[in-house]
């Protein structure tokens, strides 16, 4: 490997890092400095739980599909009476 092939090697990540911050910049959009942490963090949050459970995915859809929807039939007890409302002076 010849010294300019290892100097481009090294630059990669910082030209990485630069079109990262070029990017979020332009997603950040109309929020402000201090709102980033409220929309970020729970996407980052996502993405973490969406690459831990990944391996077990395909097996939680192939369960999922074998699950039957239990819908709440109508109660035949009935609702409890509103209070009367008094009206006010």
């Amino acid at each position: 490997m010849t010294e300019g092939s290892a100097a481009t090697t090294h630059a990669a990540p910082t030209n990485h890092a630069g079109l990262i911050w070029a990017i979020a910049d332009l997603l950040r959009g109309d929020y402000k400095r201090s709102e980033y942490g409220r929309v970020i963090l729970p996407l980052v949050l996502l993405r973490r739980l969406d690459c831990v459970l990944e391996p077990t995915k395909a097996q939680v859809l192939a369960r999922a599909k074998t699950l039957t929807v239990q819908t709440s039939a109508p109660s035949s007890r009935p609702l409890p009476a509103s209070r009367p409302t008094t009206p006010r002076a």
